[in-house]
């Protein structure tokens, strides 16, 4: 053997050796989760979720692992909002800045515009116009910064007062945003970058804001705010005047403890995170509960700490290979949760093949008849509760007395 084939050998070896040592181990496959669970009929499916840059990039190629090494992985760190567009899912990560994993060309990177005049110190809420514009709250920069649809810097709506934006959400010509330290909504036009007006900071008591966090529009441009403050999503027309509210303080359903991230879907079904719940509820049009998924703990489907969570019809394709055959996926539901393993979930709203749904009516009734029960079954007394009875009569209490009346 030549010196040149010798050495080719053994570069060769060598090369197999180290692509043997540094080949990733396929990703495991998750449990499939369904809400709510069998023997209902599923609504949505849990289809996955992000934690790092190794769930949207490809494995390294053999020429690559020799060439630069193993790449390391980009955790995500703290996310807060998220949002989708075509074929890219952008994640505020308040530790780190705005990441995006492209679904498309399965990479990972940052959002470029975001150095210079588009610097951002500390991300908490991103949303999309049509047009691809994003809108990022930044509450320590005290703006909020919009990226074009190239992700390059483009512009800043800020207030020469004291103010905090904590989210920001485009409709028609004018930028909501909402206000925390003032607690209200501004409102801004999208080109002059002027503050048109402000709402929820007058009226009656009742109808006013006290610790705004998310807002989100149906498609008659009503607006909604979830106030961590009442307890409430808070409902008004685009001029500020009160319409209703939904929920309150409690641990029932339909309650509140900590409402966070809202959205709704083209049916007008309202979506609320609860941080405190570790779930997800979805009400109809009327502010009446129709479902809740999702729940404390780190598996699939579960949350730590939920803060936002969106609704979207245009990027489906991208993760029908998790859908289960059989489910008609319809949408994405996509929760953010500040801890654990499972910190952006993906899930698809949707329906059963061959099955027929009930209306929100009839679901309304089923929710209605639930909860009659179970106060029934609160306020039905024990033999040893009731009056005049001993509690030694209790089971598993003392025995009875054999005294003789």
């Amino acid at each position: 053997m030549t010196y040149r084939l010798r050495l080719r050998y053994l570069l060769s070896t060598a090369l197999i050796l180290i692509l043997a040592s540094c080949a990733a181990p396929p990703k495991k496959k998750e449990e499939v989760v369904f809400y709510p669970p069998p023997p209902e009929l599923p609504r949505l499916q849990y289809l996955t979720s992000f934690s790092s840059s190794k769930d949207v990039e490809e494995e390294q190629s053999a020429l690559e692992l020799f060439v630069v090494g193993k790449r390391e992985p980009q955790a995500i760190s703290k996310p807060y909002g998220v949002a989708i567009y075509d074929g890219k899912l952008y994640v505020c990560d308040t530790n780190v800045g705005v990441l995006i994993f492209d679904l498309k060309g399965k990479s990972f990177g940052f959002l470029k515009g975001a150095r210079g005049p588009g610097k951002l110190i500390q991300p908490v809420n991103i949303s999309i116009d049509a047009d691809g514009v994003k809108y990022v709250t930044d509450p320590i920069r005290s703006q909020v910064v919009a990226f074009d649809r190239s992700d390059e810097y483009l512009t800043a709506y800020g207030l020469k007062e004291q103010w905090k934006p904590t989210n920001a959400v485009p409709f028609g010509d004018m930028l909501y945003v909402v206000d925390h330290e003032n607690k209200a909504i501004r409102v801004f036009d999208k080109k002059s970058r002027e503050l048109v007006r402000t709402l929820g900071d007058r009226g009656d008591q009742g109808e006013r804001l006290s610790t705004p966090a998310n807002i989100a529009f149906d498609k008659e441009g009503d607006l909604y705010v979830t106030d961590t403050g009442r307890f409430q999503v808070v409902k008004y027309d685009r001029d500020g005047h009160f319409k209703s509210a939904i929920g309150g303080l409690g641990d029932n359903l339909g309650q509140f403890a900590r409402p966070r991230g809202i959205a709704i879907d083209r049916q007008g079904h309202i979506y609320v995170a609860d941080a405190a719940f570790n779930n997800v509820q979805e009400f109809n049009k009327d502010g009446r509960l129709l479902l809740y998924f999702g729940e404390a703990g780190d598996g699939p489907g579960q949350f730590i700490l939920p803060a936002q969570v969106i609704v979207d019809y245009d990027n489906l394709e991208y993760f029908r290979k998790y859908v289960q055959p059989g489910f008609e996926a319809e949408n994405l539901i996509i929760v953010t949760s500040q801890l654990g393993s499972h910190l952006v979930s993906i899930f698809a709203g949707g329906k059963e093949q061959g099955k027929k749904y009930p209306g929100d009516e009839e679901v309304l009734q089923y929710l209605k008849e639930l909860k009659q029960k179970a106060l029934e079954r609160s306020e039905k007394k024990e033999p040893w509760e009731e009056k005049g009875t001993e509690k030694s009569n209790a089971p598993g209490g003392p025995a009875e007395s054999q005294q003789t009346k």
